[in-house]
């Protein structure tokens, strides 16, 4: 049976897919582990068998479901789990407009770039010089993206999701100084390391104050 502490644990579901090898959902899972996160991912759900992420699931004991692009997600997270938030890991799959509607301001998601915090705006570097939104451009591509325009800093934003693209209240942004000999590769791999720390921090800023 559970107690009341666990009752009061914020509920949270980790959509993922096979991109990338599931480092943001060990991220939250080491983070709750630790007590640095008052949550409990209490479903992860995959598009795709593949996803390197169910395997740490499974490892770690978490439910996991596999669903196609025809099951009714929104049920499934809103009846079936009841979760409080919903945590983008690498999902492929497009958001429907009523998921985003039911769960406003529930949904997390990272996105390769600085989203401004006005439509407008423009996210100023470390250096003072302009960051890049990189809107509509994903993992390598974004990131290949900083490359071609020369961008002296890569970054990352954690944000809500809405139904406009690749904009959404942002929670926390993270920024690597890219390096006379970078590759996409090497880059990536730095700014996934703070990619995975700023989404535990924007978690444990929305979660924890439920408590």
């Amino acid at each position: 049976m559970l107690n009341n502490k666990s009752k009061q644990l914020t509920k949270l579901a980790v959509l993922i897919s096979n991109t990338g090898s599931g480092t943001n959902l060990q991220a939250i899972i080491d983070a709750i582990k630790t007590g640095k996160l008052k949550a409990k991912i209490v479903i992860v759900i995959s598009d795709t068998e593949k996803a390197l992420g169910l395997q740490r699931a499974k490892k770690n004991h978490l439910p996991t479901l596999v669903i196609d692009a025809n099951d009714n997600l929104t049920k499934i997270l809103k009846v079936k789990y009841q979760v409080d938030y919903i945590c983008l890991a690498g999902w492929k799959k497009i958001i429907p407009d009523i998921m985003i509607e039911v769960f406003a301001k529930k949904i997390f998601n990272i996105h390769p770039g600085l989203i401004p915090d006005r439509l407008n705006d423009i996210v100023k570097n470390p250096d003072g010089s302009s960051g890049l939104w990189n809107r509509g451009k994903l993992t390598e591509i974004a990131i290949k993206n900083f490359f071609d325009h020369k961008a002296g800093y890569a970054g990352s934003s954690i944000h809500f999701l809405t139904k406009e693209f690749d904009f959404g209240p942002v929670l926390t942004r993270c920024f690597e100084k890219i390096l006379p000999n970078d590759t996409i590769d090497f880059l990536y791999s730095r700014l996934k390391k703070k990619e995975n720390k700023i989404y535990v921090q924007s978690l444990i800023k929305v979660c924890n104050q439920k408590l």
